[in-house]
């Protein structure tokens, strides 16, 4: 029974990452944020990668709903849950973001 809960605790954690917004951008790579994004046709051009979770998130909220978008936060508040949430993980990714910001610039939308 133990390890059951165990499993679906690390399942539902997995799930939850997956549509992480300091996930998509800092972790995962620029072309997954840049095709999350215009799947959703946002109006957003380009994300600062100081915090480019918080701003992912946004650019969310700012573009079409689709299957993407409802996947990832099928509740419009679990939406401003995970910008919480990325807040506090950009604040730890911090140093590393500062350096990426400095020597790649923006992540690129359009």
């Amino acid at each position: 029974m133990k390890d059951k809960l165990i499993y679906t605790f690390v399942c539902t954690i997995a799930v939850f990452l997956a549509g992480c917004g300091t996930i998509n951008t800092v972790v995962r790579g620029d072309w997954i944020a840049k095709r999350n994004l215009n799947q959703i046709e946002t109006s957003c051009e380009t994300i600062p990668r100081i915090y480019s979770g918080v701003s992912y998130n946004i650019c969310l909220l700012r573009g079409k709903p689709s299957r993407l978008s409802l996947w990832i936060a099928p509740i419009p508040q679990l939406l401003f849950v995970d910008m919480a949430l990325s807040g506090v993980l950009d604040t730890i990714a911090l140093p590393y973001t500062i350096y990426t910001q400095t020597s790649d610039g923006d992540i690129k939308l359009k």
